[in-house]
């Protein structure tokens, strides 16, 4: 059994939970689980989610089963006994929620204790982080870690990144923007722990195929002019999106494969940039690419989709924390950009360059067969 821990009981992770538990009865197929027909030696079926936390009210202390309901899902009743306890809201936690946190009325040093008997409770072998978007920089070093996680002036994703890797012998998996596989400081920590740090953001919608449209491009010698791409959603995330560092923070991972994929950086918009209630979590997403062809002809290309945002991350969930718990159990700590690179935006460590995602799945379809083998 690989023991899962979700940080963030969001649509994301609620999808996932609700998702798993269909796949485990019979009653789905893996469809969107990018390794859901491989044979990984660890099926998933062997996944098990075995705690929860956030820091919404309306969700604090309710089942996952209840937390499904509140989302229109109907849940399989195995997510009966699984609850939702209280996280760290810190200064990063959005302001439209209304908090019930381990933070409210406590030290910090004696919320750190809370989040940490709660990890002695759950006893988790891979832990997931599906919070809100959150602006950060690099950590350069556990010391400074420790020292800004004690003054409060870490966000929420990097505090916790900082008390998993202090208890160590686990694997780590960072959905969301902030650095977290991307920090030095947490990388040499997790090698030193005997833990592992996958991140950082998910890639699940417009980005990987901009990233692959300009590896086809680039194969073809045409130069790409610029490149507009933006989201419009309704759902918690883009509405958090609204605050300009947050909205700074995707910018900078939706964007940051250019130069690596095309040896230039062309002239480009490609960030969220509106929040529609309507919308709901099935975001707009439009795309306008123009290059120069043989003889100095202008092609261009437009592309308008509606993505299902959070079932498309909830289906990574599924591998990486096979793929987490895996690889741990092979010796390997510190971070695999070969899973990173196909799964994150901004793989890590930091300095990782990027792959199209199509050379970055047969690479980690290579790498995951070889991990099996070890």
């Amino acid at each position: 059994m690989v023991r899962v821990a979700l940080i963030g009981q969001g649509y994301v992770a609620t999808i996932f939970a609700w998702g798993l538990s269909k796949i485990k009865a019979g009653k789905l197929e893996p469809s969107g689980v990018p390794l859901g027909n491989l044979d990984l030696g660890i099926g998933i079926s062997d996944l098990e989610i075995v705690g929860s936390i956030d820091v919404d009210e309306e969700k604090v202390g309710k089942s996952l089963y209840e937390v499904a309901k509140m989302y229109g899902l109907e849940p399989e009743p195995e997510l009966r006994d699984i609850y939702v306890s209280p996280g760290l809201a810190l200064r990063s936690t959005p302001s439209f929620l209304k908090v019930k946190s381990l933070d409210s009325g406590r030290s910090l040093g004696d919320a750190y204790a809370k989040f940490e008997e709660w990890l002695d409770d759950v006893k988790p072998d891979v832990v997931i982080d599906v919070t809100s978007t959150v602006y950060s920089e690099p950590v350069l070093s556990w010391e400074e870690a420790e020292e800004k996680a004690l003054k409060g002036i870490l966000p929420h994703s990097q505090v916790y990144a900082y008390l998993l890797l202090r208890r160590g012998n686990l694997a780590h998996v960072n959905l969301q923007p902030a650095y977290v596989a991307g920090s030095p400081g947490f990388i040499k920590r997790a090698e030193q722990s005997r833990s592992l740090v996958l991140g950082d953001d998910g890639a699940t919608g417009a980005t990987p195929l901009t990233i692959d449209l300009a590896e086809h491009l680039k194969e073809r010698n045409r130069k790409i002019l610029s490149i507009a791409q933006f989201n419009i959603g309704g759902n918690t995330d883009f509405l958090a999106l609204m605050d300009p560092d947050r909205n700074d923070a995707k910018e900078k991972t939706k964007s940051s494969f250019l130069k690596d994929i095309l040896g230039y950086d062309p002239p480009h918009y490609i960030r969220p940039t509106g929040y529609l209630e309507p919308l709901g979590d099935k975001k707009f997403v439009s795309m306008h690419m123009q290059w120069i062809s043989f003889g100095g002809f202008m092609d261009e290309l437009v592309v308008n989709m509606r993505i299902n945002d959070s079932p498309a991350l909830a289906g990574y969930i599924v591998d990486l924390a096979r793929l987490g718990f895996l690889a741990l159990k092979k010796g390997l700590y510190g971070t695999l950009p070969e899973v990173n690179r196909f799964y994150m935006k901004r793989p890590g460590p930091m300095g990782a360059r990027h792959v199209s995602k199509i050379r970055a799945y047969y690479d980690l379809v290579a790498f995951a067969e070889e991990l099996k083998k070890k």
